[in-house]
């Protein structure tokens, strides 16, 4: 079982996108109606601007989640006055690629679900396959089981879940697996929330194989990919966070390794930016040791080159650097 210790975008400082849930100023709350005192109260404001700050980008998944939460502060307030609709579903899928913020989106969602009372604790426990399916019968059940159990009170992030379903393994025990999720969505729905994840075609062909799981998903949430400007903007938000940075032509080479990264395989969005980061730094303490003179100032010590991004085989593969020319020219450019 894995935990989600690592968001796949960092805290940001920027100004949030204007919320559509606004905060209600102390002095203003003797006269606010009966929803701005209980948004005042909810603490869901501050919940939905910390989202705000930890994404980049992710215009429609923040809007889906703010309109989730104004749904249940509603649904909370008109409860209080009599008016009943039932309890809602929330169980969720999140489609999208890797690296697009979706483990990030979980764990503000469970904390937005506890901070309104619809789950008693608020944790996340992210799980794949391996820590719901066994190898041999009588396995399965006590492992999804015990999963269940810890997850109980909070939310369930099942990652890549199509994976469950195999149904050219006669042998397999997914569909076990499955079948106690789905009598536990059911019948539990008031203190659990599940969350399927995935990439969008493959979890469209798992709801397609399992009617019975799709009809229980009642918000389906599309995690786009990140573009070149937004990429870039991570990085510099990484880079503040290890206390490092780009020079102004460092800056210039890494907006052209995404734009070529982007279009070679196994591209992970934010996870593939981390990973050209550590990549980047590697090089740099290379190149600090061989000329130890040069670890004389701060500066260098934190200040990321080109050189350190252009010795990426991203660049030789092609045979050409940022500039269009050959690396070494582009690196004496």
């Amino acid at each position: 079982m894995h935990t989600p210790d690592t968001p796949d975008t960092p805290d940001t400082p920027d100004t949030p996108d204007t919320p559509d849930i606004p905060d209600i100023p102390d002095t203003q709350l003797s006269t606010a109606n009966p929803f701005a005192l209980a948004l005042a109260s909810s603490g869901i404001s501050e919940l939905l601007a910390q989202l705000d700050r930890e994404l980049i980008g992710l215009a429609p998944v923040k809007q889906r989640i703010r309109d989730i939460a104004a749904l249940l502060l509603v649904d909370k307030l008109r409860a209080e006055r009599g008016f009943t609709a039932g309890a809602p579903s929330l169980h969720m899928c999140f489609s999208g690629n890797p690296g697009t913020g979706k483990t990030t989106v979980a764990l503000r969602m469970a904390a937005i679900l506890h901070q309104l009372g619809y789950v008693r604790k608020g944790h996340l426990v992210a799980v794949t396959r391996d820590d719901l399916v066994g190898q041999y019968i009588g396995h399965t059940a006590p492992k999804t089981k015990e999963v269940l159990k810890k997850a109980m009170g909070g939310v369930l992030f099942i990652d890549e879940a199509y994976y469950l379903y195999r149904p050219e393994n006669e042998r397999d025990y997914g569909q076990e697996a499955i079948e106690i999720l789905l009598q536990v969505m059911e019948n539990n729905r008031d203190d659990l929330v599940v969350i399927l994840a995935g990439y969008k075609d493959r979890m469209d062909q798992f709801f397609a194989s399992n009617p019975g799981m799709s009809s229980r998903i009642a918000h389906h949430i599309d995690f786009p990919d990140y573009g070149v400007d937004e990429l870039a903007q991570i990085a510099d938000l990484m880079l503040k966070t290890m206390q490092y940075r780009f020079d102004d032509e460092a800056t210039r080479v890494f907006s052209n390794y995404l734009q070529r990264r982007m279009q070679q395989p196994h591209f992970a969005n934010a996870r593939s930016v981390r990973n050209a980061l550590d990549r980047a730094r590697l090089r740099h303490a290379s190149r600090l040791m061989q000329d130890p003179l040069s670890m004389a100032d701060d500066a260098s010590l934190t200040t990321i080159t080109a050189p350190d991004l252009l010795a990426s085989r991203i660049f030789s593969e092609t045979g050409q650097g940022m500039c269009g020319k050959d690396n070494i020219s582009c690196q004496q450019h």
